[in-house]
């Protein structure tokens, strides 16, 4: 069995390893130990800021930190990072374009007993429609670990989308991060699963499932939602001609929304997406909240032969 590791552990991890660069300081909104920021804050007191229960004014501090020539990692949950500081990542982030990057943890519906309130099913769709700001959704501890490294050498805004729920760990030590270029994990010539975030491990499911019936499922990790590659996204349309995509957020606005967006202007094939529909979470095992939203390897691959149906 795969080892699990949460992204959010990753992401504090890597923190703290990347964070023998002094220009690196960390903001947290009293939430450093469900972040995973603590790692960072043990090693490295002196540039860890808790700014309590304001996340708003986190980003704004952030931002004057970037003004300084500092690289500031700005984390609290996403339903706050992209919901209550909306306006001030708008304002005093995108707008200007400044180097802060954003550590957004406890995203999507994997939050659990949490529920809907603390469910943050829009974030991709919220931090995707600000000019200048890149979001990057990891599918695992090994990519999220490269991620942020990415996000260090990135001069410019970085949304980080992170998980509570312990994952699988996909890739192994050679795998390599490229900026805003999808991962194609396994060949297939009859329909493409494109996803994202915790959802790539579901996806893979999916390949098996779909393989024992003799369909050949091609599967793109799109860990860099913006930009999004177009290119790999327009190829395997043209190759399979139908599309399923696969997000832990609403299908109005996420990955979803961009592939059908993009695929609109260079090749229009069917297109079904895997998300939550229009819906606000519930209170719930994670486990459990992923069946009940169809958001499981055996749900892409019904959703893979239903959109075959509709070459």
């Amino acid at each position: 069995m795969a080892k699990k590791i949460a992204t959010r552990q990753a992401y504090g991890d890597a923190l703290a390893e990347f964070g023998v660069d002094e220009n690196i300081v960390v903001f947290d909104a009293d939430l450093s130990k469900s972040t995973k920021t603590a790692s960072f804050q043990a090693k490295y007191p002196d540039r860890f800021f808790n700014m309590g229960i304001a996340e708003a004014n986190m980003m704004c501090a952030a931002a004057g930190m970037a003004t300084c020539g500092k690289i500031p990692f700005a984390s609290t949950f996403a339903i706050f990072a992209a919901g209550r500081a909306c306006e001030q990542v708008r304002n005093s982030i995108c707008y200007p374009k400044l180097n802060v990057k954003i550590g957004a943890t406890h995203a999507g519906i994997s939050v659990g007993e949490d529920g809907a309130s603390h469910q943050m099913l829009e974030d991709i769709s919220n931090m995707r429609v600000l000019p200048n700001m890149t979001i990057i959704s990891p599918a695992d501890a090994i990519e999220t670990r490269q991620a942020v490294k990415a996000a260090i050498e990135y001069k410019g805004p970085v949304y980080l989308r992170l998980g509570r729920l312990a994952v699988p760990v996909i890739f192994d030590e050679s795998y390599e991060f490229k900026w805003g270029k999808g991962v194609q994990l396994r060949d297939g010539s009859d329909v493409t699963i494109v996803a994202t975030g915790l959802l790539v491990h579901e996806a893979l499911k999916a390949y098996d499932i779909l393989k024992e019936k003799g369909i050949s499922a091609r599967v793109i990790n799109i860990h860099t939602i913006k930009p999004l590659d177009d290119a790999i996204i327009e190829k395997a349309a043209r190759e399979t001609g139908a599309i399923v995509t696969a997000e832990e957020h609403n299908v109005i606005g996420g990955l979803g929304g961009a592939v059908c967006e993009s695929l609109s202007g260079s090749y229009p094939v069917p297109v079904l997406r895997i998300g939550t529909q229009d819906k606000f979470g519930k209170s719930g095992k994670p486990e459990l909240l992923m069946i009940e939203y169809e958001l499981t390897g055996k749900d892409i691959a019904k959703k893979a032969e239903a959109v075959i149906g509709m070459k």
